[in-house]
C-alpha cells in the first residue's frame, strides 16, 4: 500500500476522531441541561407535594363547618389534588430518586431509574420471561428430587435455588417500582416472605422429621410452580388486551395472586389459588405437630410452620378481599337499577 494512500487514510480517521470529539462534547453539555432539568422537575414536585398537603389539610379543617355549596367545592378540589399525586408518580417514574432501604441495602446508592420508556418495557419483560423459565426450572427441580433422587444434596440445591429466585425478584420488583410500576401491597411482601421460608428450608438439617415433611413440600412445589405457570399465561395475555385498551398501565406486572382487573376472564384461575391457599394451611398445621413431637429438636420446624401461615393469610385475605369488593360493585349496580 502506497504512503500517500495511507496519509489519506490516517486523514479521514483524524477527521472522524475531530467529529466525535464534538459531538461527545455537545453530548456531555446535554447530559449536564439534562441533570439540571431533573433537579428543577424533583424539586418543584417536592414543593408541590408539601404545598399540596397543606392545603388538604386546611381543607378537612374547612369541611367541618362548611355548608353544603361549600363543601361539594372542597369535595372537588380534593379530587384534583389526588389526580395531581397520581401524576406526580408518573413524572417521578423518569427521574433520579434515592433507593427504598432494600435497595440501598442490596445495590448501594445507584441510581436505577431507567429514562426511556423503551427501557422500562424492555427490563419489565425480561422480568416477566425470567418469572416463566426459572417457574418451570423449579417445577422440574422439584419433579427430580421427588421421584428420582431422594439425597440431601439435592434438596439442598433446590432450596437454593428458591432463595436465590425469591431475593432477585424483590430486587428486580424494586427497581421495577422505581421506574413506575405499580405493584404494592401484599403481593410485594409475599416474595419477602417467602424468601425467608426457603432459607429456613435450606438451613433445615437431614433427620427424621425433615423426611416426614419432605413428600409434602415438594409436592407442594411442583403444584405451586403450575399455578404460576398458569397464571402466567393467561394473566400475561389479559394484560396485553387491556393495555391495548388502555385500562392498563403499561408496566402492570402478573403477580402470584387475584386482582380486580383478573375479573375479565380469569375467574376460573380462584379455584386453583384457593386450593394452594389451603395447601399451605395444610402444610403449616403439618409443621405445628411435628414442631411438637417428642422426638422434634430442630427450631426450623416452628419457625416453617408460622412462615406458612403468614402466607397463607396474607394469599387468602388479599384474594378473599378483591373477591368482596367484586360482589359488592354488584350488589351497587344492582340496586341502581332497581
Amino acid at each position: 500500500m502506497s504512503t500517500p494512500r495511507l496519509q489519506k487514510e490516517w486523514e479521514e480517521i483524524d477527521q472522524e476522531y475531530q467529529e466525535l470529539q464534538e459531538t461527545h462534547k455537545v453530548y456531555k453539555q446535554k447530559l449536564e441541561e439534562l441533570t439540571n432539568l431533573q433537579a428543577t422537575c424533583s424539586n418543584a414536585i417536592s414543593k408541590q407535594r408539601k404545598c399540596l398537603k397543606d392545603l388538604r389539610h386546611s381543607l378537612a379543617k374547612c369541611a367541618k363547618t362548611c355548608e353544603d355549596k361549600e363543601l361539594k367545592l372542597i369535595t372537588d378540589i380534593q379530587m384534583q389534588i389526588k389526580d395531581k399525586e397520581n401524576v406526580f408518580f408518573d413524572m417521578e417514574a423518569y427521574l433520579p430518586k434515592k433507593n427504598g432501604l432494600y435497595l440501598n441495602l442490596v445495590l448501594g446508592n445507584v441510581n436505577v431509574t431507567l429514562l426511556s420508556n423503551q427501557a422500562k418495557f424492555a427490563y419489565k419483560d425480561e422480568y416477566e420471561k425470567f418469572k416463566l423459565y426459572m417457574t418451570i426450572i423449579l417445577m422440574f427441580g422439584a419433579i427430580t428430587c421427588l421421584f428420582f433422587f431422594n439425597y440431601r444434596v439435592t434438596d439442598e440445591i433446590f432450596n437454593f435455588l428458591l432463595v436465590w429466585y425469591y431475593c432477585t425478584l424483590t430486587i428486580r420488583e424494586s427497581i421495577l417500582m422505581s421506574n413506575g410500576s405499580r405493584i404494592k401491597g401484599w403481593w410485594v411482601s409475599h416474595h419477602y416472605v417467602s424468601t425467608f421460608l426457603s432459607g429456613v428450608m435450606l438451613t433445615w438439617p437431614e433427620g427424621p422429621m425433615y423426611q416426614m415433611f419432605r413428600s409434602q413440600f415438594l409436592a407442594f412445589s411442583i403444584y405451586q410452580s403450575f399455578v404460576q405457570f398458569l397464571q402466567y399465561y393467561y394473566q400475561s395475555g389479559c394484560l396485553y388486551r387491556l393495555r391495548a385498551l388502555g385500562e392498563r398501565n403499561q408496566l402492570d406486572l402478573t403477580v402470584e395472586g387475584f386482582q380486580s382487573w383478573m375479573w375479565r376472564g380469569l375467574t376460573f384461575l380462584l379455584p386453583f389459588l384457593f386450593f394452594g391457599h389451603f395447601w399451605q394451611l395444610y402444610n403449616s398445621v403439618t409443621l405445628f405437630r411435628l414442631a411438637g413431637h417428642e422426638d422434634c429438636k430442630e427450631w426450623q420446624i416452628f419457625m416453617l410452620a408460622l412462615t406458612f401461615l403468614v402466607l397463607f393469610l396474607g394469599n387468602f385475605l388479599t384474594t378473599l378481599k378483591v373477591v368482596h369488593q367484586k360482589f359488592q360493585k354488584n350488589q351497587e349496580k344492582v340496586q341502581k337499577k332497581d
